[in-house]
């Protein structure tokens, strides 16, 4: 008698759940953004990595970082001030286009020592022959933004932290700098 009962029990609880996920409506991909060649945008989630993909040995000049900044920031077309992000300009100093850009970036909490790092391939981003474009990582969209992790220890500590930053782009040695957010929290007074 316990058999004839649980079996009816047993198939009418995996024909629920089987009725109820046929139900669930799926969740569309994010679309994707597309610029034109040149600018640069991403709308994908960052996670901090743990280790550097970056594989380039090319020994040949040609890729600078001329600034790469995380606090007191400046809109590089209006230099109006803008709220505080990792913002790096770079520039081409060769006689062709750079393409395959990518950045690797760690940042350090001085007081507790904690380390994050994170990698992004900078999707749809070339950089014209003896130009240079500034580079913001804001979660805002549009030419030259790309995403963020709005909980990594640069939004949540209010210690020192420091950045080391590299950018990699195909046939050029990877250009170097760094920058560093005071004590303090987001925007205030460090």
């Amino acid at each position: 008698m316990k058999v004839r009962l649980i079996t009816p029990v047993a198939l009418i609880a995996s024909l629920a759940v089987a009725g109820l996920a046929g139900c669930q409506a799926a969740t569309p991909a994010p679309s994707s953004s597309h610029a034109p060649a040149g600018a640069g945008t991403s709308t994908a989630a960052v996670l901090p990595v743990n280790s550097n993909p970056i594989v380039n040995a090319s020994t040949t000049s040609g890729l600078t970082i001329v600034s790469a900044a995380v606090e007191d920031n400046v809109d590089s077309t209006t230099h109006a001030a803008i709220k505080d992000r990792l913002q790096v300009t770079v520039r081409n100093d060769t006689s062709t286009e750079l393409t395959s850009l990518e950045i690797y970036y760690v940042m350090t909490d001085v007081t507790t020592k904690h380390k994050e790092a994170y990698y992004q391939a900078l999707t749809g981003m070339t950089l014209a022959s003896k130009s240079e474009t500034t580079i913001s990582f804001d979660s805002e969209s549009g030419p030259g933004h790309y995403p963020e992790n709005a909980f990594s220890i640069y939004r949540s500590s209010k210690n020192q932290v420091d950045f080391t930053v590299e950018v990699s782009a195909a046939g050029v040695q990877i250009a170097h700098a760094t920058a560093t957010k005071g004590s303090g929290a987001g925007d205030a007074a460090d």
